[in-house]
């Protein structure tokens, strides 16, 4: 943060930590690695709670998630990294695995709760199952992310209810009452 993408070193990161070069080395390539691992470090705190319906649920884990993107290393790591990965498919494929992956246990947890609770149907077809995880993450990364930090907007709790009804009902629901 304090020297932005394009000044960042694994020698700076060393110098802070208070180790050799070669420590660092030991475990990342380079800067675009540490700065993907340190992100997502970061959203591995997220946690699904169990506030006793999906739709509390997801409002509890999307005002977490924004939360963490508020924060300036989550922010600017995420941005910068996402915006190298444009032209490296290596980074690209890192930032899966690293991050993305590792969330979707955050849908899948949610989607098997909502389900012991009879407000999800199970999906016996485990293909279809994947695709609606990865589908859900999408949209629900996708909107927090592009709120957050394209439209520079607060995922405040009101905007997360919205948000939830229309991922929850669909968009003929989102109008409100009377429509």
């Amino acid at each position: 943060m304090e020297l932005g993408w394009s000044k960042l070193t694994l020698g700076d990161v060393a110098a802070r930590a208070g180790v050799a070069k070669t420590t660092l080395y030991r475990r990342w390539a380079g800067k675009n690695e540490l700065v993907v691992d340190a992100v997502a470090e970061l959203f591995d705190e997220l946690e699904l709670p169990d506030r006793g319906t999906l739709a509390a649920d997801i409002e509890g884990v999307v005002l977490q998630f924004a939360a963490i993107l508020a924060r300036p290393a989550a922010r600017n790591g995420l941005m910068a990294v996402v915006a190298e990965a444009t032209r490296d498919d290596a980074l690209r494929e890192r930032i899966r695995a690293s991050i993305v992956e590792r969330q979707k246990r955050l849908v899948l947890e949610g989607r098997e709760r909502a389900q012991t609770r009879g407000e999800l149907p199970p999906e016996p077809d485990p293909t279809e199952a994947a695709r609606t995880v990865d589908l859900i993450f999408d949209v629900v990364a996708g909107a927090v992310v592009h709120r957050t930090l394209v439209s520079a907007e607060p995922a405040d709790a009101e905007w997360v209810r919205s948000f939830t009804r229309v991922l929850l009902l669909g968009l003929t629901s989102s109008a409100g009452p009377g429509t």
